[in-house]
C-alpha cells in the first residue's frame, strides 16, 4: 500500500512541475498533454504500447546451459511431458557421443503455444488524472463565458490541479484559447509477476518467470539441432578380397584421408585415398604414379542383362527410440590387503620372527533420485587381521564389522532431512593377554560376535557444503549397546563369557539404552593428486546420564597411491566411551586391585594405528 501511495504522489508532483514549466513558455507549438505523458514515460510509469522483442543469439554452450536449467522438474506441470523428455534427449545427445537426433519432433513442435505476451508479466491498474487541455474556441466568446461553461470547479480546496482566473487571462496565449481540465484514464504498472502461466490447455510448463522464454527455447533448440546436424556422423566399412575392413567416419568436421589398398584375385593391389570432403560425401583419389591401361576391345560380346531390384530407401530412415533410464543406484567396492613378514636365523643383533596380515574391504551403495529429491548413502566394512610374533600363536589384532546408512530428503538450500543407522560389532573372539604373578601367560575373553554390538539410530538434518563433506546433526537419537552372552547374569559369574560391565552394561542385564544427540562429520580431502585423506568423526552424548561426557569415535585413513595396485596406507582410530571401562595397570603392566579386592577400572582413550604397504583393488 505504501508503494502505491508513493507512486501516486510521484505522478502528482510530476504533473505540478510540468504545469509550472509550461505556464512560463510562450511558444504556441508546445502541447501540455504530450509533455505530461512524456514525463510519465520517462519516469517508467507508462511503458510503450509495443515492446520490441530483443535479438536472441545463443552459442552451443549457452543453449545447452539454458535448456539444462529449464529441464529442472520444478518448472514443469508434468515431469513426463513429451517436450521435457525430448529436451532431455537433446541435452543428452549434445553431451554424449553422436547418435540419432530428435530433429523431426523438435522441428515440428508448435513453439507458438509456448509464447506468453510480455504484458502478461505485469499487473496493470487504471489511473484517473485530470490533464490540462487547450483548444481554440469554435465561436468568438469571452473568457468569462468559457469559465462559466467549465464543468470542473476551479479553485476547489485541496485540488492540486486548480488554476486561478488571473492565471488564465494573464498570458496572451491563454486568453485566445479555451482552457479546461479533462478527465483522463491511463494504465500503469503496479507490480511485476514472477510466475506466469498460459491459458492454453496443452501448455507444458508450470510457469514462466520472465518474458520471451518460449522464443528462447525455440532459438536454443534450433541452435543445438544445427550443431548436432553438423556433428552427426556415420561409420561405414570398406572391404574387398582381403579379410580386413577399413572403417571410415563420414561427417563434415574431419579432413582425414585414409589410404586403402584395392586388391584383385591375384593379390595385385593399387592404392586409393578415401576422404570425406563434405557431409555424406565420399571422395576417392588415385595415388600419384599409378598408370591405367585400357584393355583391347573385344569384338565378340554376348548380350547380357542385369536385373536390378529396387530398394525401399524409406526403411533406412526408420529411427528407433532409445529408452533412457536414470541410473539411480551406484555401486563401488574397495579392498586392501596387507602382509608383513620377518624371518631371522642366527641373527646376532637379536629379534623375533613375525608375520601379520590385515584385510580391509568396504562396499558402497549410493542412491540418488533427483525427481523425488531422495538420496541415500550406504556402506558396509569388514576389517580383519592376525599376527604372530616369536613363539606366540596367531592372535587377532584387527576385527571390525560395521554398516553405515543414511537416508536424506531435500529440505532447503544445502540442508536435507536425514535419518541415520549405524551398526558396529566384530566377527571372531578377542582376548586380553597378560602374565600372572607366577609368570604364567594367560588370557581373558573380552569380545566375540555380537558381544558387544552397538546400534545408533537418529533423525535430524544433514548439511552438505560440497560433494566431499557431510555434516549430520541428529537431535533425536538412540544408542544401544548389547552383550547377548554376558558373564554376570542370574546372580552368577562365568569367566568363559564376556564381562558386560566393561562396556557400561549393568550386572544381570544384556543391554544399555541411551537417548541422546548424535553428531557426525565425514570428509574426503585430496591435498595432492596421489594422496587421499578420509576422516569420519562420530559424537554422541546421553540426554539423561552425564550429558557432559561425550562419546568420540574418530577414524582417519590416509592413502598414498604408488601405482595402479599398490598403496601406502596410514590408518588411525581413536575411541573414547565413558561407559567402557578398562583395568588400571601398574608400572609392570599388572592390574591394580581396589579396596574391595576387584580390579580398578576407568574410562580411558583407546587408540590404534597402522602403517604399511597394501595391495589395493577397486571394482
Amino acid at each position: 500500500m505504501k508503494v502505491l501511495i508513493l507512486k501516486f504522489y510521484s505522478i502528482f508532483i510530476l504533473i505540478i512541475i510540468s504545469i509550472s514549466v509550461f505556464s512560463q513558455e510562450n511558444s504556441k507549438n508546445d502541447n501540455i498533454k504530450e509533455r505530461v505523458l512524456d514525463s510519465l514515460k520517462k519516469s517508467g510509469l507508462i511503458l510503450r504500447e509495443n515492446q520490441p522483442k530483443p535479438d536472441i543469439n545463443l552459442s552451443t554452450n549457452q543453449a545447452l546451459i539454458y535448456l539444462r536449467q529449464r529441464y529442472h522438474p520444478q518448472f514443469w506441470n508434468n515431469t513426463n511431458d513429451p517436450l521435457r523428455q525430448a529436451l532431455g534427449r537433446l541435452i543428452y545427445e549434445t553431451e554424449h557421443p553422436p547418435v540419432d537426433t530428435l530433429k523431426k519432433m523438435l522441428s515440428g513442435y508448435p513453439y507458438d503455444s509456448l509464447i506468453i505476451p510480455w504484458d502478461k508479466f505485469y499487473i496493470w491498474e487504471p489511473l484517473r488524472l485530470k490533464i490540462p487541455a487547450d483548444t481554440k474556441p469554435e465561436f468568438n466568446i469571452q473568457v468569462d463565458s468559457t469559465l462559466k461553461a467549465d464543468s470542473v470547479k476551479i479553485g476547489v480546496k485541496n485540488d492540486t490541479l486548480a488554476f486561478k482566473q488571473s492565471d488564465l487571462i494573464k498570458e496572451p496565449y491563454l486568453r485566445k484559447h479555451h482552457f479546461e481540465l479533462k478527465d483522463t484514464t491511463i494504465m500503469v504498472i503496479v507490480d511485476t509477476l514472477r510466475q506466469v502461466t498460459s491459458s492454453y490447455s496443452g501448455f507444458p510448463f508450470k510457469y514462466f518467470n520472465y518474458p520471451y522464454q518460449g522464443d528462447s527455447i525455440k532459438i536454443a533448440v534450433g541452435s543445438l539441432l544445427s550443431y548436432l546436424e553438423e556433428r552427426d556422423s556415420s561409420i561405414i566399412n570398406f572391404t574387398g578380397l582381403g579379410k580386413s575392413d577399413t572403417p571410415i567416419m563420414l561427417n563434415s568436421k574431419s579432413d582425414k584421408v585414409i589410404r586403402y589398398w584395392l586388391k584383385n584375385e591375384f593379390s595385385d593391389s593399387v592404392t586409393v585415398w578415401i576422404a570425406n570432403p563434405a557431409r555424406n560425401t565420399i571422395g576417392l583419389y588415385l595415388e600419384q604414379g599409378v598408370n591405367l591401361r585400357r584393355p583391347v576391345r573385344q569384338g565378340n560380346l554376348a548380350n547380357a542383362n542385369i536385373n536390378v531390384k529396387a530398394i525401399d530407401k524409406s526403411k533406412l530412415l526408420e529411427i528407433h527410440n532409445i529408452a533412457l533410464r536414470n541410473q539411480l543406484w551406484k555401486y563401488k567396492t574397495e579392498a586392501s590387503f596387507v602382509l608383513n613378514q620377518t624371518a631371522l636365523s642366527n641373527w646376532v643383533k637379536g629379534g623375533e620372527n613375525s608375520i601379520s596380515t590385515a584385510l580391509d574391504v568396504t562396499g558402497y551403495a549410493d542412491y540418488n533420485n533427483k525427481d523425488r529429491k531422495i538420496s541415500s548413502n550406504n556402506f558396509a566394512r569388514l576389517k580383519f587381521g592376525y599376527m604372530a610374533s616369536g613363539a606366540d600363536d596367531f592372535r587377532k589384532n584387527l576385527d571390525l564389522l560395521e554398516t553405515n546408512s543414511k537416508l536424506n530428503h531435500k529440505a532447503f538450500g544445502k540442508f536435507d532431512f536425514s535419518a541415520i543407522l549405524l551398526f558396529k560389532t566384530q566377527l571372531a573372539k578377542g582376548y586380553n593377554y597378560f602374565t600372572t604373578s607366577k609368570n604364567q601367560d594367560t588370557s581373558n575373553l573380552v569380545s566375540k560376535f555380537f558381544n558387544p554390538a552397538t546400534i545408533t539410530v537418529g533423525f535430524g538434518l544433514d548439511f552438505k557444503p560440497n560433494k566431499t563433506t557431510s555434516i549430520n546433526f541428529s537431535p533425536f537419537s538412540y544408542k544401544g549397546t548389547f552383550v547377548t552372552d554376558p558373564a554376570y547374569y542370574n546372580n552368577s559369574y562365568d569367566p568363559a563369557k564376556v564381562d558386560q560391565t566393561q562396556y557400561g552394561i549393568a550386572k544381570n542385564r544384556k543391554s544399555l539404552n541411551e537417548p541422546g544427540v548424535s553428531f557426525m562429520i565425514s570428509n574426503e580431502f585430496k591435498p595432492m593428486e596421489t594422496l587421499t585423506v578420509v576422516n569420519r568423526l562420530q559424537l554422541f552424548t546421553n540426554y539423561i546420564h552425564n550429558p557432559q561426557n561425550v562419546d568420540v569415535d574418530w577414524e582417519m585413513i590416509a592413502t598414498a597411491k604408488l601405482n595402479w595396485f599398490t598403496d601406502v596406507r596410514f590408518n588411525t582410530h581413536l575411541v573414547f566411551d565413558d561407559d567402557t571401562k578398562t583395568s588400571k595397570l601398574d608400572n609392570k603392566g599388572k592390574p591394580i586391585p581396589g579396596p574391595d579386592g576387584l580390579e580398578k577400572k576407568t574410562a580411558r582413550i583407546q587408540f590404534k594405528e597402522m602403517l604399511g604397504f597394501s595391495l589395493f583393488f577397486r571394482f
